[in-house]
């Protein structure tokens, strides 16, 4: 076992040198395409943070006719904290309403209106924003119920928009991870070749598969590993460094777990491709 490691290390080793300018170019890649890919990640992760701080804002309101009586006002009530699909509701007066209208309509306007003219309402925060759609369909033409409010056309805008950006960012995040993946099995390939008339010495005295393949799927390991932790570095750089509004920020223990990810994801492509490219490219 021991002669076994020294042998798989210095053939690692060995590799890498002989061909270093294939080594650095598989690294750099590796590199390039773990650090889009963890930027990627990063990104898919705020946007969904920023969508659960949106959804937090996400209103929608049960407004009640101005000659809603008790009993109606309280049966609203009753039904709105009864739902499922309802965060919570806050109930505004008549008194409330026409402080808030006096901060929103023109003066000449508000100057014929009075408090008892004013409607009251439930401002409700759903589950999801879709879930606004259902308040919406529940309460209107209730009795004592004016209208329900929601912002419709915001909503589906920000589902749309949240749907495509995490799709283009996993998109991207394949596409190098599919680059980075073929330029390591090419390193290896190349390896492979040129150091085919030793393989084949090796086979006839009795060398096994795994003995053969070990210090390429090493190499390619090694590769993925530099790499990998370049990657690190710039993505940590990234988080740290490059400002963002408060609802996109992620935290520490974010960072860790897509720094992680990036690490796994750099020896799983290291190692991968070169057992691909030894299978594929050597009938060892």
């Amino acid at each position: 076992m021991r002669v076994f490691f020294r042998y798989a290390t210095r053939e690692t080793i060995t590799n890498l040198l002989r061909n270093g300018l294939m080594t650095v170019a598989a690294v750099l890649t590796v590199t390039v395409s773990l650090s889009l890919v963890g930027a990627a990640l990063l990104l898919k992760q705020s946007a969904a943070q920023a969508s659960a701080h949106w959804q937090q804002g996400t209103r929608v309101t049960v407004w009640m006719n101005p000659d809603a009586s008790s009993a109606e006002i309280a049966t609203i009530q009753t039904q709105l904290s009864n739902l499922p699909y309802v965060r919570g509701c806050v109930y505004t007066d008549k008194t409330a309403s026409y402080a808030e209208a006096r901060t929103l309509i023109p003066a000449s306007i508000f100057a014929v209106m009075t408090p008892d003219k004013m409607p009251t309402s439930f401002k409700c925060v759903p589950t999801v924003p879709a879930n606004a759609f259902v308040v919406q369909s529940t309460f209107r033409g209730e009795p004592g119920v004016f209208d329900v409010t929601a912002p419709v056309q915001q909503i589906r805008e920000m589902q749309r928009t949240i749907h495509v950006v995490q799709v283009v960012f996993l998109a991207l995040a394949g596409v190098l991870l599919l680059s980075a993946s073929v330029l390591i099995l090419n390193t290896i390939r190349m390896a492979i070749f040129a150091r085919r008339r030793e393989v084949s010495v090796m086979k006839l005295v009795g060398a096994t598969n795994w003995f053969i393949r070990i210090p390429f799927i090493t190499e390619g390991f090694t590769q993925g590993l530099l790499g990998s932790i370049g990657a690190v570095g710039a993505v940590t750089a990234l988080h740290t460094w490059y400002p963002l509004s408060h609802e996109f920020q992620l935290s520490t223990a974010d960072l860790i777990g897509t720094n992680i990810v990036v690490v796994v994801l750099g020896l799983g492509i290291g190692s991968i491709g070169s057992a691909i490219a030894i299978r594929r490219f050597l009938d060892v």
